[in-house]
C-alpha cells in the first residue's frame, strides 16, 4: 500500500493541508463563523455536532462544502446542554443530555448504544443532505480507550469513512497505538494532527496574535506556525472558530478562545502563508 500522497494522486514530497473546523451546529455563533471560513477558502473542513440545537440550521444553509460527523456524545458545557437523538438510557446524565465529563461518559455508556447513537448521527446528517466526508470524536471521547476505540473503527468501515486521529503526543499518552491499529483495519487517516486552537491553551489576559497584529504589535499566530512548519503529507490543522455574540458570551465559558479561532482564521497573512508554503 502506498503512501496517503500517492493514493490522492500527488508526489510523495507535496505537502497537503486540510483546515478543518470543529463544532459545526453546536450554536448560530460558530455556524456564521464556519460557513464564513469554509466561504472565504480559508477552512477546507468542518464537522457537524449532529445533536446540538443548531445543527438542523447548519443543515438548511449547507452548500455543498467537505462537511464530516463529529461524533458527539458529552455535553460539557454547565448550562448549555444537548443530548442523543437516539434517548439512549447510559448515555444521558439525569440532568437533560450527555454527560459533561469523559469519567462520566466512559463509565456509564453502553457500548451497544455508544454505536447506535453515533450511527443514527451520521444516518440523520446524510438525511439532512450533507455528503459526510469524515468522523471525528468530539473531545475525543472514541479514541481514548480501546474498547470506545473499537466503536470508532467499526463506524469508519462502515460507513467507509476516514477518520481523525490525536496527535503523536495524544498516541503516546493513550497508551496503545491508534494510527498502527486504524493502519492494520484498512481505515484512512490524515499523517499528521494539529489542534491549533485556541481553547488549547488561551489565557483571557493575553490578546491572540490576530489582535496583536491588528493593532500593530508583533504576533504570529499559531495556525501560521504550524502552516510554516509543515512536512510532506497530509496534515489536517483544527480550530473552533465562532463569532464574538451575547449567544457565545452565555453559553461558554471559553468564548473568547473561539472568537481568536475566528480572527486567526480571518488573518489576510494565512492564504498568503499556504500560497507561499506550496
Amino acid at each position: 500500500m502506498g503512501t496517503l500522497n500517492s493514493l490522492l494522486g500527488y508526489d510523495d514530497d507535496a505537502k497537503l493541508l486540510i483546515i478543518s473546523c470543529d463544532d459545526l451546529g453546536s450554536c448560530h455563533s460558530a455556524n456564521a463563523a464556519i460557513y464564513d471560513s469554509l466561504r472565504r477558502n480559508v477552512a477546507t473542513s468542518a464537522g457537524l455536532m449532529v445533536p446540538c440545537p443548531w445543527a438542523r440550521h447548519a443543515a438548511y444553509h449547507y452548500r455543498g462544502e467537505d462537511v464530516g460527523v463529529h461524533l458527539t456524545l458529552l455535553a460539557e458545557h454547565d448550562l448549555y446542554r444537548w443530548g442523543p437523538i437516539t434517548h439512549s438510557p447510559s448515555l444521558l446524565d439525569g440532568d437533560g443530555g450527555f454527560p459533561r465529563t469523559l469519567g462520566d461518559f466512559w463509565d456509564h455508556a453502553d457500548l451497544d448504544e455508544v454505536k447506535k447513537e453515533c450511527s443514527a448521527q451520521i444516518v440523520r446528517a446524510i438525511y439532512w443532505g450533507f455528503d459526510v466526508t469524515h468522523l471525528d470524536s468530539h473531545m475525543s471521547a472514541l479514541q481514548l480507550r480501546p474498547e470506545f476505540f473499537d466503536v470508532y473503527l467499526d463506524l469508519a468501515f462502515q460507513y467507509s469513512l476516514p477518520i481523525r486521529l490525536l496527535d503523536d503526543v495524544g498516541n503516546r499518552q493513550i497508551g496503545f497505538p491508534i494510527a498502527e491499529i486504524a493502519m492494520q483495519e484498512g481505515i484512512t487517516t490524515p499523517d499528521r494532527y494539529i489542534d491549533v486552537g485556541a481553547l488549547a491553551d488561551y489565557s483571557p489576559t493575553v490578546p491572540s496574535a490576530a489582535r496583536q497584529q491588528r493593532d500593530g504589535l508583533p504576533g504570529k499566530s499559531r495556525l501560521i506556525e504550524a502552516i510554516e512548519s509543515l512536512t510532506p503529507g497530509v496534515t489536517e490543522i483544527s480550530l473552533r472558530p465562532s463569532l464574538e455574540t451575547p449567544e457565545l458570551m452565555a453559553m461558554s465559558d471559553d468564548w473568547e478562545a473561539r472568537v481568536a479561532d475566528y480572527e486567526e482564521l480571518c488573518d489576510p497573512e494565512v492564504p498568503r502563508i499556504i500560497e507561499r508554503e506550496g
